[in-house]
């Protein structure tokens, strides 16, 4: 009979040619490269692209890198005339060993594949091999934020082999400090970028042992200005618009109570839109100390026109009690509408001018009136006239009391606390 041969497996892929040149059939590639010799040194070097969002609220950072890897696998060396090296796509790391690299404490990672997947991959006659990858790293930040928004933060990206322990893998960074390159025109609305550098350390895992890990360090100083703005000017003349009751009259009720609780209310809502895009976190910021501090102002100036008020009718209220029991109260609504003789009555009335000439003995409150301060005294005679026959000496009685004492140690007392917490607040944050 007819002997029938075997046709060609389909399933198989055609070797290219430059694959057939590197002889990758010939060696099995799940096994790193010198297996069983001492660890294969691979270096590293990542050049950032850019550094896109900082989020307080989720406590990470995403990053865009260039990350490079160096390591020589004699299994590709290949004669080569010219000495130059050949360039690959994704399609061959497929086929080969390559570090298996990931980000430590990363959230999401992904490289990136448009139009193809950006990967690289460059082989020199001498085995030496460059891996090339942009991948886009979301990581953990664990922010301090007891200093927001005057503060600085550190953050870090830690890369490390997945599987190989520093028996097999030892991974460092090619050139130091210069390993890590950064794009000159990296921005960041919020933050200024004060430093990346690079550092290496061991991490052990209790399983699986101890393993390189490679680190990118960068410090962030936040841009105050932005805050200054929309937080703590807003803050400031709230505060200051609080203490313009001090200078209305305080019978103005209409006029002190609203402009109290609207800056009551507004100082709320501040207060709510800093918290609203912040974490929950259980230690107070240097925000919320400013703030807190500017409600609690807001809220005793406040509280200091229910003082004043409420002590304005208690002494008003004596000042009518005292009035029912002198024989003449002339003078109180206006000192010339009548006079009373004090050689009959015992008591006079006088211009506010003329308190100088009499000595007081006691004050007591008396109303004022469209805005003149009228003051009466009441004529006390120092003496029995029965026993003397005559009044020896006329002494005067102050029964008016300053009601605006309250407001008038206000208007020094507030405005001079609150530059005093301003000046140790900005001494102790800025």
């Amino acid at each position: 009979g007819p002997i029938l041969k075997r046709g060609p497996d389909m399933t198989k892929s055609p070797m290219t040619k430059s694959e057939q040149l590197l002889r990758i059939d010939d060696h099995d590639f799940t096994m790193r490269p010198a297996f069983g010799g001492p660890p294969i040194p691979v270096g590293v070097d990542v050049q950032v692209e850019s550094l896109d969002t900082i989020s307080e609220v989720d406590m990470d950072f995403t990053m865009t890198l260039y990350l490079r890897h160096y390591w020589k696998d004699e299994r590709l060396s290949f004669t080569s005339t010219n000495n130059q090296s050949m360039t690959f796509d994704s399609r061959l790391a497929k086929k080969i060993w390559v570090p298996d690299m990931f980000f430590v404490h990363s959230k999401r990672s992904f490289i990136h594949d448009t139009t193809t997947d950006n990967v690289m991959l460059r082989v020199y006659p001498d085995g030496n091999v460059l891996y090339s990858l942009r991948v886009t790293v979301t990581a953990m930040c664990n922010m301090d934020l007891s200093r927001f928004p005057l503060d600085t933060q550190t953050c870090s990206l830690e890369i490390e082999s997945y599987a190989y322990t520093d028996d097999d893998l030892m991974l460092y960074w090619k050139k130091g400090n210069e390993s890590l390159n950064t794009d000159e025109r990296i921005s960041l609305s919020q933050f200024l970028i004060q430093k990346f550098h690079t550092t290496t350390k061991l991490a052990f895992y209790s399983s699986t042992g101890w393993y390189n890990r490679l680190y990118i360090h960068f410090t962030l100083r936040r841009h105050v200005f932005f805050f200054l703005l929309q937080t703590y000017f807003p803050a400031t003349l709230m505060v200051m618009l609080s203490w313009v009751s001090f200078w209305i009259d305080r019978r103005a009720v209409p006029a002190r109570v609203p402009l109290g609780i609207t800056t009551v209310l507004t100082m709320s809502t501040i207060i709510t839109g800093v918290n609203a895009s912040m974490p929950r976190v259980s230690y107070i910021k240097a925000v919320d100390i400013y703030l807190w501090v500017s409600f609690v102002f807001v809220f005793l100036s406040v509280i200091e026109y229910a003082a004043v008020n409420y002590l304005s009718t208690v002494q008003e209220r004596k000042e009518r009690k005292l009035r029912e029991r002198l024989p003449c109260t002339c003078g109180i609504g206006n000192p010339d509408d009548a006079m009373c003789d004090p050689q009959i009555t015992g008591y006079t009335t006088m211009d506010v001018n003329s308190i100088g000439n009499y000595g007081t003995a006691g004050n007591y409150g008396m109303p004022e009136n469209g805005g003149r301060q009228e003051r009466m005294f009441a004529q006390v005679v120092l003496g029995d006239p029965q026993l003397t026959g005559q009044v020896k000496r006329p002494g005067y009685v102050n029964i008016w009391i300053d009601t605006h004492a309250i407001d008038k140690y206000s208007r020094m007392v507030f405005p001079g606390s609150y530059v005093l917490f301003n000046i140790i607040y900005w001494s102790i944050y800025s």
